[in-house]
């Protein structure tokens, strides 16, 4: 078997993180179980690029119960827990490609070995495996029955594609599944990112101005712990509907322009490029903190303030000092990729379980449904995403109530009036 990580000799402290996350993570389980028994994804091949993480870890095990031949590669350079993915090779036998703090050559590498697999699905976090069998290996693409995509700024690249007419296989959005991004978005992003700002700076966010650029979903659950934690939030939108429920929700908001002279703490959640530029660097005050929680690290223009610096240092792990020729300093996070698993282990296995019982049952949905999809991007089909949900509040111990049937009568009519 091939594989490329760090140390085969940190799979036993791995194996120990990846049963502590499976703890957390019922409904993934639920689904391993039925796997093993009915093998919906016998004499499948599936290349995932992926955050190596336990949770991750937890997903490949169950597609691999389910009967699949699984390859697993890094969707981010600075994510990939090393001795995850260690415990991968040692116990689970499934090749892993991946290797924290690895360079952009490497990365790019690992992405095409995990193809090499020749897979018939795909599992993406940023349509990297997509967009390489779009583009340098367009005839492996024609094995690919289908795929699956993880994040916000990944779907946006796939319906851009579908737009133009040029996808070859059909994509599932699981980024669009309720049970994925009012939990996995809102509360995941919310508590992971604020948890990796902690971990590299040790700051006090109690009375800081704390400035969240975007509010779509990731960026209303920074909003909501920053101001949880005492922190005067400020929002950055260019949508009026987002800016007006920003407001609503009792935010200031204001443009970019103006925040950068306020703000002490800033959080890119937008999914495009800079976000954060040189307009906005000369204008923050001494001391600023800028970090990201969008998929790339392009939402802070890292080149820019690359230039406007006299001086860099990297000051403490994962903070690293940029000085200007005004002499303010400005302090730039895990390299301005996703803080949350640049500095900390990414989202808590509880919400994580919900997102990745989607991309296993939209993996067995791919399969039962191969040849009668179109070239197109899809939504997790509505009765997974209800199940997923009702098994979620099952492994919660709570109980919902019921239509009676007067009243689905009553919805589904218009004659009895009011």
């Amino acid at each position: 078997m091939k594989f490329d990580i760090k140390n085969r000799k940190l799979a036993a402290q791995g194996k120990k993180r990846i049963e502590w996350a499976e703890r957390n993570m019922p409904v993934l389980r639920s689904i391993r179980s039925r796997f093993e028994k009915q093998k919906p994804l016998r004499g499948m091949t599936i290349s995932a690029c992926l955050h190596v993480t336990t949770e991750t870890a937890n997903l490949m095990i169950t597609l691999k119960s389910g009967g699949a031949k699984v390859a697993l590669c890094a969707s981010n350079p600075l994510s990939t827990q090393d001795d995850v993915a260690s415990s991968l090779v040692v116990h689970n036998s499934i090749p892993v490609y991946a290797i924290c703090g690895e360079d952009h050559r490497t990365y790019y590498r690992h992405i095409e070995q995990a193809l090499a697999h020749r897979p018939v699905i795909t599992m993406d976090d940023g349509a990297d495996l997509v967009s390489i069998l779009h583009t340098r290996k367009k005839a492996d693409a024609h094995n690919v029955l289908g795929g699956t995509e993880e994040t916000t700024t990944g779907v946006i690249r796939l319906r851009s594609m579908e737009k133009k007419g040029v996808l070859l296989f059909p994509l599932i959005a699981v980024n669009d599944a309720q049970t994925k991004f009012l939990f996995d978005n809102r509360y995941g992003t919310g508590q992971s990112t604020i948890d990796g700002i902690l971990r590299a700076t040790n700051i006090l966010i109690a009375g800081s101005y704390f400035v969240v650029c975007g509010y779509g979903w990731c960026g209303r659950g920074v909003a909501m712990r920053a101001k949880g934690m005492g922190a005067k939030v400020i929002i950055c939108e260019v949508d009026p509907w987002r800016a007006l429920e920003a407001v609503m929700d009792g935010f200031e908001v204001m443009p970019m322009k103006k925040a950068a002279r306020q703000g002490e703490i800033f959080v890119t959640t937008t999914g495009d490029i800079s976000v954060l530029r040189r307009e906005h660097f000369v204008s923050f005050k001494d001391g600023a903190i800028i970090s990201n929680s969008g998929h790339f690290n392009v939402e802070i223009d890292i080149p820019d303030l690359r230039k406007l610096a006299v001086s860099r240092r990297l000051i403490r792990e994962h903070v690293e000092e940029f000085r200007l020729k005004n002499g303010k300093k400005i302090y730039l996070l895990g390299e301005g990729r996703l803080i949350n698993l640049a500095a900390a282990e990414g989202h808590p296995a509880r919400v994580m379980d919900m997102s990745f019982a989607n991309q296993a049952l939209s993996a067995r949905f791919l399969v039962q449904n191969s040849g009668k999809l179109e070239r197109r991007v899809y939504s997790v089909p509505v009765e997974i995403d209800r199940a997923i949900a009702v098994l979620k509040l099952k492994t919660m111990g709570i109980e919902i109530d019921k239509l009676t049937p007067e009243q689905k009568r009553y919805l589904a009519s218009w004659e009895m009036g009011t």
